[in-house]
């Protein structure tokens, strides 16, 4: 079942809950992904709703930030609990391990030995990845610290 077959069914059951939050959110969601298929003019595949939704949680994510910077907590808290509902669809995130492991595989892939080559090792460590719900923000700070180390001489 796909994204919006599976997302179509749970907003069913959430209009029968009466479950206002969550039944709002799914309807972003849904028309988010169907915007992104008008734009593709074609449906989207697995790799492409899992873009969309990441965007979605990132949206939020910063949305927190500048709530909490100008005060308004009721609203980020609201926007904590959309990022939730939303993570539900999302694949697991991959653990410190997975990430770090990945991240040497493709330090020692493409040589990289400075912050130059940063863009590459984190493109080849997003594909290790794929099919994970990856923060592109934390993958590249990760990459960053590791190529900073490399290029002080550490192994």
């Amino acid at each position: 079942m796909g994204y919006i077959d599976r997302i179509q069914s749970d907003l069913t059951a959430a209009m029968k809950e009466k479950d206002e939050l969550r039944l709002s959110v799914l309807r972003m969601v849904k028309s988010a992904l169907k915007l992104k298929e008008i734009d593709k003019m074609r449906p989207l595949d697995d790799m492409e709703s899992l873009q969309v939704l990441q965007t979605l949680v990132k949206q939020r994510k910063e949305s927190i930030e500048q709530f909490t910077q100008g005060g308004r907590q009721d609203l980020a808290d609201k926007e904590a609990k959309e990022i939730k509902i939303i993570e539900q669809y999302l694949p697991a995130a991959p653990s410190d391990g997975e990430m770090r492991r990945a991240i040497e595989e493709a330090v020692s892939e493409s040589g990289a030995d400075s912050l130059k080559q940063m863009g590459a090792v984190v493109k080849a460590a997003r594909a290790k990845l794929e099919g994970k719900a990856v923060d592109g923000k934390a993958l590249s700070d990760k990459v960053r610290e590791r190529l900073t180390e490399k290029s002080a001489g550490k192994p």
